[in-house]
């Protein structure tokens, strides 16, 4: 079925003889669209006056849109918060994993410090560079330790007394 449309340029001439000249291109379209038997195609207006009529407004059916608001609301709020906990969860367990290979790598840094400084403190090696150096071994009576008390028979290079307290 087809329809008539009001155009700019139409608008100057009454509605009959726009139906009948839609109703004339219409019969001319007709032998071209189909190959048969010619079936007259005719446009009939329809006038329908719709100013009268008034929505009514139904209580019921604003409370059954109203819950059903709700309802997807709520079911959005939960995929929402259901969503939020299933990526977090899955970033901790990313965040968890790269803590792990920081752990693992300085553990491996703490372990080849170690492995240097028990290098490092070879007495073995410290020997051999202090001869390297041109330093021998300390005579016996050279080695002072601090918190042992002075002989008597020795001789004092240095000796620093500290002064008694004042008392007040």
């Amino acid at each position: 079925m087809a329809a008539c449309t009001t155009t700019y340029f139409e608008a100057g001439r009454n509605w009959p003889a726009r139906v009948a000249e839609r109703n004339a291109e219409l019969l001319a379209q007709q032998p071209s669209r189909r190959r048969g038997a010619r079936t007259p195609e005719f446009y009939f207006p329809k006038y329908f006056d719709n100013s009268r009529l008034v929505k009514a407004s139904d209580p019921v059916r604003v409370r059954e849109m109203r819950v059903f608001s709700l309802a997807i609301f709520a079911l959005f709020a939960l995929i929402m918060f259901y969503g939020y906990q299933h990526f977090s969860a899955i970033e901790g367990g990313y965040k968890v994993e790269s803590e792990k290979q920081i752990r693992d790598q300085l553990r491996e840094e703490n372990r080849q410090l170690r492995l240097a400084e028990a290098q490092l403190t070879q007495p073995g090696r410290i020997d051999a560079m202090a001869r390297q150096l041109g330093l021998v071994e300390p005579q016996p009576g050279q080695i002072v330790h601090p918190n042992a008390r002075p002989d008597a028979g020795t001789p004092a290079i240095a000796q620093v007394t500290p002064p008694a307290p004042v008392a007040q």
